[in-house]
């Protein structure tokens, strides 16, 4: 997800890789802290600010994934509010993260863990990675629970991979959109598509996903004909939304393009009075990040003060703009663009995290091979 401003749009990716990659990339991860501009992300990275012969400050240490950005301000507001002085560590992506998680459940390295998606948080709860939360789930984020590990892992935010069209390309051109996963095979949308790769990219796995949910056994066969209908694979989000989309900014030529259900709130026209993209709202797969207390944490009670912070309606009215996801949280007001242009689907494609869990590693190798024939 994220990080690259054009037009303010979610910026960048979570990368993710197969197994064995994202089990080399674990051991690099890095450390980041709290950024210095009142208004900045809180991402710079740092240490303990305790002086030789000062008592350190109580710390928390939040693990997390490289996108995580949040306003200086709110981070200030935490610490003078709770005492804790708050450490952000970022551990790559969100496969990243919860491999390291996992590779380090016994030590782990930190308090408090943010960014486990629904589509990797089975293979953490069944690692033992969390403990119980005790946190109390406030109006709406009960919708977004797992059916297993709901005491350990808490939504804090969600959003939904959607195919994207440029609606203004379309009305040009005279050729009616498309609407469904099944339309993109069409001849009428030949050499149209492009999507990031299932392999190199959180959104293009989210997509695969969404096509087996839909297809079953048989989603083989839909990559074929797509791959035959000419759709484009890039390794990362950046590449196919800013370069080869036709409203990405450059000079694309591909007036279809996997992206997110709040994209259109970001490709405005000048007046701000209407948006040139439109979300397929029936090709999404759900997305929803979790946090959770690490087992073994040595600061407990900093931890669920820090989940209780991501919960809190301050935090969650920031998320559209810091992360680009919709809050999880009843009634928090989303920036006047997202409620005007930013629609959510009613019924997007889910795959049980057990299944994802059992399955990924095959999935993706069939999936290399047919993409790369």
């Amino acid at each position: 997800m994220r990080r690259i401003l054009r037009r303010a749009h979610r910026p960048g990716t979570r990368t993710i890789t197969t197994l064995v990659l994202v089990t080399a990339v674990t051991v690099l991860a890095g450390c980041s802290l709290v950024g210095e501009g009142d208004d900045e992300p809180a991402t710079s990275p740092g240490g303990s600010s305790a002086s030789p012969g000062q008592e350190a400050p109580r710390e928390v240490v939040l693990v997390t994934h490289d996108s995580f950005a949040l306003p200086k301000k709110l981070v200030k507001a935490f610490e003078a509010d709770s005492g804790y002085e708050l450490e952000v560590r970022a551990s790559g992506d969100a496969g990243a993260l919860t491999n390291k998680l996992v590779l380090t459940q016994d030590s782990p390295t930190g308090d408090v863990a943010y960014g486990v998606d629904n589509s990797f948080a089975s293979r953490a709860l069944d690692a033992g990675v969390f403990a119980d939360s005790g946190v109390t789930l406030p109006d709406g984020a009960a919708d977004y629970t797992l059916d297993d590990g709901t005491d350990r892992l808490v939504p804090i935010d969600t959003g939904a991979v959607c195919v994207n069209v440029d609606t203004r390309w379309f009305e040009e051109q005279g050729i009616p959109e498309p609407e469904t996963l099944d339309d993109l095979v069409e001849p009428a949308y030949a050499d149209l598509f492009v999507t990031p790769g299932a392999a190199t990219s959180s959104p293009g796995m989210a997509f695969l996903l969404a096509t087996i949910a839909e297809h079953g056994d048989d989603w083989p066969d839909y990559w074929a004909d797509l791959m035959a209908n000419g759709a484009k694979l890039t390794s990362g989000w950046s590449d196919a939304y800013y370069v080869d989309f036709t409203q990405g900014g450059g000079d694309g030529d591909r007036p279809i393009v996997l992206s997110y259900d709040s994209s259109p709130a970001f490709t405005l026209t000048e007046d701000g009075e209407a948006t040139t993209t439109r979300a397929l709202l029936d090709t999404c797969f759900r997305q929803v990040e979790y946090a959770g207390v690490l087992a073994g944490a040595a600061n407990p009670d900093g931890a669920r003060a820090v989940i209780e912070w991501l919960l809190s309606p301050e935090v969650q009215a920031a998320l559209p703009e810091s992360m680009y996801v919709f809050p999880v949280v009843s009634g928090v007001e989303l920036p006047e663009d997202w409620a005007r242009f930013a629609e959510q689907p009613t019924d997007a494609y889910t795959v049980d995290a057990d299944e994802i869990t059992a399955n990924r590693e095959q999935w993706l190798t069939e999936w290399t091979d047919i993409t790369s024939r």
